[in-house]
């Protein structure tokens, strides 16, 4: 790949080819972008926007390779066995063999992820000193009976984060946290409610990338099947940045029901893929 020396960040995309309900995944067309340029579109607006960045496309399928090279995007062709995106966003790192104060790793899946969020934890960590910074947002009251809902059908879906006073989070779940004993009560004081729920978008300090990997699962991570909980637990200092909701929110695309629901959100809510100049 290619890199300006004076770059001193890096956005990594992992892109996955297999994938058991939705095969070529970072390929598929999303009202009639692939998946991956989407993603890739966000990760450009906010290397834009920030400035000393760095965007990669880790992958491990030459069709994926051909694709994003097509695109003018430079990629990096990562091991088939490596089966998590932050292993794959570590793999990218190596393998570009510079040293890079933060690494953010963008999950290929995403396409509705506001560059604005990438900017923001780019720019709390770049200001502060913790390992890991990830996006939260703050729900109203009308989003947090929303997700309450949607958990009676789906509990998997959405995390809620705890943060101390200073941003450092302090756990993860996918219950929501915290218990209202006088929900009644905070209704009428404010518009928003005391429940943040997490972006899974992270910026790490290259060395913290590195304890995480080589960490085994927790317990609590394994009960509760979200990997940020091993950065706690390994004694990460883990910082909850808070940032407005997204234009489009939605979790990843894994199926082929999640496209027509993306299609869908588009059709509603407008192309964010507009905002960004179309490559060949």
């Amino acid at each position: 790949m290619s890199v300006s020396p004076d770059v001193t960040d890096l956005i990594v995309i992992p892109a996955r080819f297999g994938s058991t309900r939705l095969p070529g995944k970072p390929l598929h067309p999303i009202a009639g972008q692939p998946l991956l340029r989407r993603v890739a579109a966000v990760a450009h607006q906010a290397a834009a926007r920030t400035g000393n960045v760095d965007v990669l496309v880790a992958t491990d399928d030459e069709r994926i390779v051909a694709a994003a090279t097509g695109w003018g995007l430079e990629t990096v062709l990562t091991s088939p066995a490596i089966s998590s995106g932050s292993g794959r966003t570590l793999a990218a790192m190596r393998a570009t063999g510079r040293r890079y104060e933060l690494v953010v790793n963008l999950q290929g899946d995403a396409p509705f992820t506001a560059p604005e969020h990438v900017v923001e934890i780019l720019a709390a960590a770049r200001a502060g000193g913790a390992d890991v910074t990830t996006p939260v947002v703050r729900l109203d009251w009308a989003r947090l009976d929303a997700l309450r809902v949607h958990k009676r059908t789906t509990p998997a879906s959405g995390t809620t984060c705890m943060r101390a006073e200073d941003g450092r989070a302090l756990w993860f779940s996918k219950a929501i946290l915290p218990f209202m004993r006088n929900e009644a009560a905070l209704r009428a004081e404010t518009a928003l409610s005391p429940v943040l729920q997490h972006v899974g978008l992270y910026c790490y300090r290259p060395a913290a990338l590195e304890a995480f990997e080589a960490a085994p699962p927790t317990r609590s991570e394994q009960l509760e099947g979200l990997e940020q909980l091993r950065l706690i637990e390994i004694g990460l200092d883990v910082r909850a940045v808070e940032v407005a909701p997204a234009r489009i929110t939605m979790s990843g695309i894994d199926s082929p029901a999640d496209v027509e629901r993306a299609e869908r959100l588009i059709a509603e809510h407008g192309d964010p893929f507009a905002d960004w100049p179309r490559r060949a």
